[in-house]
């Protein structure tokens, strides 16, 4: 068994395919570029300060064993509160130490980055850099893409320039940055969020400006409230303006009852995937028009602490937060003029730095794997074009619409089919649903058509 990926969901994947089979020939290989297993994107910073948004009482990777995550961090010394939010580079040791817990003689990291699987009679053939194995069947875990490239307003690409800062987990680049440096970070999602706590902390005369379409920041999260609210959507709710309207009026009917509408979105949580599953396509894209991303600054918010980082950043004039996009951009060597909207006057900068979110379109990656894949029609992009085309329960469908046997994916790559597939208590379902499948599939002897 070949798990591509080594992030959380390869982890958790592989962790599961571990304990749902006690067969002795079972091998499952984990092809990870770093060699490093754990990281990913999500939790391969370095830097403390960068959190979890999600609070450690919900971060286990056992949805059977909630407290597992706290119990570990009391253990290993780290803060417990169930409350609390845990550095992301922390979730990257826990992930290690449970792998670490259920390896055996069965479980192969190997480093070096895939550049193909490719069907067979028998399985798969998994080409790295280095050499190429067999597989009878191959899980997907390469999570999300680096982002898509920076362009202004008349299509002009963002120069690749000392300037621009095209990866924001390149924290050594954002680190050479001069102590006073003036930056502009396009992108006020949570990324966002990470790369200007890194830059204002490490320099205390720097300044950063935020800049996105709608200049929108996630919400944070409040002391946590003891009143849980079951979030009810109409049967009859088929299109997104209807979901929106249910929604706004679940949270009027909370207030009214003290209840903020914190505990509608998360009532809303156990229903997300089956309302998207439900809307028809134009239904789906209405959604991404219209109401995704006020959906997303209350669902995916940040730690308290980190809100409050922002507020003194804001208050000293470090920190702006504009509603606009890269307008114009001249390059001036080691630095650029930048106009964010029309009518604006320039600024100059030190840096730009891409945090518009990861690449979904897989026709557009610039991965090696996922270029071969889709030229091969194994792989093709769902019809919104937000990850690859995917059964609900993970099989990856292929180019000519069939399910690619023995092929399935687990992590964001599924967000196009349920739309919630980023955050850890959906991965860890999706892992043990499909380690299920797998497992199940080498028992019956099922061999690649």
């Amino acid at each position: 068994m070949a798990v591509i990926g080594g992030g959380a969901s390869g982890v958790l994947t592989a962790i599961n395919l571990l304990v749902r089979s006690d067969d002795p020939g079972l091998e499952v290989v984990v092809h990870e570029a770093s060699g490093i297993v754990g990281r990913g994107v999500a939790y391969g910073t370095n830097d403390q300060r960068h959190l979890l948004n999600v609070r450690a009482r919900h971060m286990s990777a056992f949805p059977d064993a909630p407290s597992d995550l706290l119990d570990w961090a009391l253990r290993t010394g780290r803060s417990s509160d169930p409350q609390g939010f845990l550095p992301r580079a922390d979730y990257a040791i826990y992930l290690q130490d449970r792998l670490a817990d259920v390896a055996d003689d069965r479980l192969r990291i190997r480093a070096g980055r895939v550049l193909d699987v490719v069907p067979t009679a028998t399985g798969f053939e998994v080409v790295t850099e280095r050499s190429s194995s067999s597989a009878d069947a191959v899980v997907l875990c390469h999570g999300n893409q680096p982002p898509r490239p920076l362009a202004t307003a008349d299509g002009a690409v963002v120069p690749d320039a000392p300037w621009h800062v095209a990866n924001p987990w390149e924290l050594a680049r954002l680190r050479t940055l001069p102590a006073d440096a003036r930056v502009i970070v396009v992108g006020t999602g949570l990324t966002g969020i990470d790369t200007a706590i890194t830059l204002l902390e490490d320099g205390p005369e720097r300044h950063v400006t935020l800049v996105s379409r709608n200049g929108l920041l996630p919400k944070p999260h409040v002391g946590q409230a003891h009143t849980a609210w079951v979030t009810k959507v109409p049967d009859d709710a088929a299109t997104a303006d209807d979901i929106a309207a249910a929604v706004a009026e679940e949270c009027r009917a909370a207030a009214e009852r003290g209840v903020g509408w914190r505990a509608v979105v998360d009532g809303l949580r156990p229903l997300t995937q089956e309302l998207w599953r439900r809307l028809p396509i134009a239904e789906r894209r209405r959604f991404l028009e219209v109401h995704a991303r006020d959906w997303e600054v209350r669902r995916h918010r940040m730690a308290p602490e980190i809100a409050l980082r922002l507020q003194g950043y804001r208050y000293d004039d470090r920190l702006a937060v504009h509603a606009g996009s890269l307008h114009a951009v001249e390059d001036l060597g080691g630095r650029c003029r930048v106009t964010t909207n029309p009518g604006h006057e320039p600024v100059e900068v030190d840096a730009v730095v891409n945090c518009t979110g990861p690449l979904a379109d897989v026709r557009r990656s610039a991965d090696p794997l996922l270029r071969a894949l889709v030229a091969r029609g194994t792989v093709a992009p769902d019809p919104l074009a937000l990850g690859i085309d995917a059964t609900v329960d993970g099989a990856v469908v292929g180019a000519d619409g069939r399910v690619v046997d023995g092929l399935f994916v687990v992590g964001p790559p599924r967000k196009g089919t349920l739309w919630e597939s980023t955050a850890i208590p959906e991965i860890r379902g999706q892992a043990a649903q499909v380690a299920s499948a797998v497992v199940a599939r080498a028992s019956r002897g099922v061999v690649a058509n």
